[in-house]
């Protein structure tokens, strides 16, 4: 698997970079639990890579017009920010992927449904900040993902057309997001596997940014392949 001309990088960052989305999880079943509310896996999957006004929406979806949605995600947040102190980690492969693109010479930048400060706590956690020209987060375009506008808008501050960015996301949402902007895009799952939409929207499925690094890596062909072995497709 190769990739074409790329000019650019534009990484979403939870599931990507940062394991948090399993911690918010923990952090939803332990709040939903306390106050008797039934969270499902199922449920909670369906809110990853959306904003938080999408996210409270299919809360009254789900539990009913009345639910106390924006109160019942304030307490959610608490439990995940007690948890970032202690358990926050980057995903494996950020510092090679990272090196790899310094190398490369291309600009970066972070396009993402979170707020900018948890952008700017998790950056500076892993001193990672000064890595990225541009950060796109919560409130720097009009509509969120799965709309192409988060990923249009990095590609404006990275000065660079989004035909010739390469993309790299995690989740569903992510991926609509990210083909719907014309960006090369490649999902690297976390907690939501690739189904055929997204073998269908994405230029590659891949396992993780290991092999993100491998595929922009101008090794030999052979190389590149043994690299490549654990892709998941």
């Amino acid at each position: 698997m190769t990739l074409p001309p790329i000019k650019a990088v534009v990484f979403d960052m939870d599931g990507l970079l940062f394991d948090t989305e399993s911690l918010f999880f923990d952090a939803m079943l332990a709040e939903g639990s306390s106050q008797g509310v039934a969270i499902t896996r199922e449920f909670f999957l369906s809110l990853v890579g959306l904003n938080t006004a999408r996210n409270h929406a299919l809360m009254r979806d789900h539990f009913g017009p009345d639910f106390p949605a924006e109160r019942f995600h304030g307490a959610c947040l608490e439990r995940f920010f007690g948890l970032l102190g202690t358990d926050l980690k980057t995903k494996p492969g950020v510092a090679e992927l990272l090196n790899r693109i310094d190398q490369l010479e291309l600009p970066k930048a972070i396009a993402t449904s979170s707020q900018r400060r948890n952008v700017q706590h998790h950056l500076e956690a892993f001193d990672l900040t000064h890595r990225f020209d541009a950060i796109i987060a919560n409130g720097d375009y009009a509509r969120g993902k799965p709309h192409p506008d988060p990923f249009l808008v990095a590609a404006r501050a990275l000065e660079v057309n989004p035909g010739a960015c390469l993309a790299l996301e995690d989740s569903h949402n992510g991926v609509r997001s990210a083909a719907a902007a014309g960006m090369v895009t490649v999902m690297v799952p976390d907690l939501l596997p690739a189904n055929a939409e997204m073998r269908a929207l994405a230029h590659c499925v891949v396992s993780d940014l290991h092999a993100v690094a491998a595929l922009l890596s101008p090794q030999p062909l052979q190389q590149r392949r043994h690299a490549l072995a654990p892709q998941l497709r």
